[in-house]
């Protein structure tokens, strides 16, 4: 089933390294196009990021962006346990040797260089708990996808078969026309009062007949909606398939409205190229 080009997702994961979240976006574009918005800690998976993307997006222009809200310390300190009995011993013989020396306080102590070990995120873990992350919003995203391609594929079926319905109206219209201007012939020709040579009559109506024949593009517009309905049903990117039966879809219809000797059939003929754009302008949304 198809896919719409457009879509949006939004996900938060949480981790012992903070809170990260996922906006993606896509909109209609020719090709794959992708464009990120990183936090530093993200800048290494960048090339993971646009791989996962390609994996699961054929085509249309996506927008990724990641908020990274990385967490206080830990809720202890961290604390050097070799630095500070070092940094005791040396206080210890301190005070042996000078009279009178007081100890520093804890606040500090904890001051000393080196005592205090500083914290860092584990990347490993944020890395992996991002590409974690950005796997669920491809999921949100790839759904809402889907279900607005659903919604395209059923407006497309739905106005196929009308036009299909339009060209079997021209297809039982041509005849009738034929006869309307063989008589419209016989009567201009009874009031001029002129004899008619029939054998040169029925040439000219013949000719005409064939001037007016559309049998051929009913015939194609019959195969373009069978096309159309195969199309629907494949489980590739066919944006582009369906863009070319679009324009062979309008093709078809200006040749029997440019073929056309009667109002009924202009008629269907119009009708056909209103739902023929209509069809083409959701066909820009499909992947």
């Amino acid at each position: 089933m198809i896919r719409s080009m457009t879509g949006f997702a939004r996900h938060e994961i949480r981790g012992p390294w903070g809170e990260l979240t996922w906006e993606l976006k896509s909109v209609n574009h020719r090709y794959l196009e992708t464009s990120t918005r990183l936090p530093e800690p993200l800048r290494a998976v960048e090339g993971a990021i646009r791989e996962r993307v390609g994996e699961r997006i054929g085509r249309g222009k996506v927008e990724i962006s990641a908020r990274l809200s990385l967490a206080e310390p830990a809720q202890g300190i961290a604390i050097d346990e070799t630095r500070l009995a070092a940094l005791a011993e040396a206080l210890e013989r301190v005070r042996g040797q000078v009279i009178d020396c007081r100890a520093p306080d804890a606040m500090a102590l904890l001051d000393y260089p080196g005592v205090q070990q500083s914290v860092e995120t584990d990347a490993d873990q944020l890395q992996s708990a991002a590409l974690a992350g950005l796997d669920a919003a491809l999921d949100q995203l790839c759904d809402m996808r889907a279900a607005e391609g659903q919604r395209i594929a059923e407006m497309l079926l739905t106005r196929s078969q009308t036009i299909a319905e339009h060209a079997q109206g021209v297809a039982e219209r041509v005849p009738a026309v034929r006869d309307e201007l063989a008589d419209k012939w016989r009567t201009r020709l009874a009031e001029l009062a002129i004899s008619a040579d029939e054998t040169r009559l029925e040439t000219e109506l013949v000719m005409a007949a064939q001037r007016m024949d559309i049998a051929e593009e009913v015939d194609r517009l019959g195969a373009h909606v069978a096309a159309l309905a195969d199309a629907l049903q494949r489980a590739e990117p066919v944006g582009r398939r369906l863009d070319f039966l679009m324009q062979e879809f309008n093709r078809e219809a200006n040749t029997i409205g440019s073929k056309s000797a009667d109002s009924a059939v202009t008629a269907h003929a119009v009708e056909m190229k209103v739902l023929i754009e209509q069809m083409r302008e959701q066909v820009q949304n499909v992947e």
